[in-house]
């Protein structure tokens, strides 16, 4: 089947990810206060209904086979972890996030490690029963391959650097 040709103009502004948790206040204070997500907006409703919109910069759909999935929880954490859905937060210093989390709720998965493309990734179950990453672009985002440029998973040599 050929895929609909694009259209002219961007159709999608947003991507908004909408999470339901039980404990709203202990996931706000993770996300807003500890993570450092802005709040956006905020609304409540009839019955006790509570949305707080957080913005988390800008958005990607990491679309993965089942085979890259187990790939990247390998490298990333030695075993099969994750769930359908994982959520990852770019971050610039993932060491002194993954600390500050923890000390904020979330369950350490996996520690920092550095990953055949140059990341540093942890591994959080964190509130709201998400399974979270925090990454770290250990190079330049315009020095990472183009679309299917196929890329090593040899392990980039340590930065000598810091």
């Amino acid at each position: 089947m050929t895929p609909p040709e694009a259209p002219k103009t961007q159709p999608v502004r947003q991507l908004r990810l909408v999470v339901e948790a039980d404990d709203f206040e202990a996931a706000l204070a993770f996300y807003r206060d500890a993570l450092g997500l802005p709040e956006q907006a905020a609304f409540s409703g009839d019955g006790g209904a509570r949305v707080a919109i957080l913005d988390a910069g800008r958005a990607t759909l990491e679309i993965a086979n089942p085979e890259q999935k187990r790939m990247i929880d390998d490298v990333e954490v030695g075993r099969q972890v994750a769930p359908r859905l994982r959520i990852a937060f770019e971050v610039d210093d993932t060491r002194t996030a993954t600390t500050h989390l923890i000390a904020a709720g979330a369950t350490q998965i996996a520690p920092p490690t550095r990953t055949p493309w140059n990341s540093l990734n942890s591994r959080l179950d964190a509130p709201a029963d998400l399974h979270i990453s925090l990454f770290q672009e250990l190079t330049d985002p315009d020095d990472h391959p183009a679309p299917d440029t196929p890329r090593s998973t040899e392990p980039t040599p340590p930065r000598t650097d810091s």
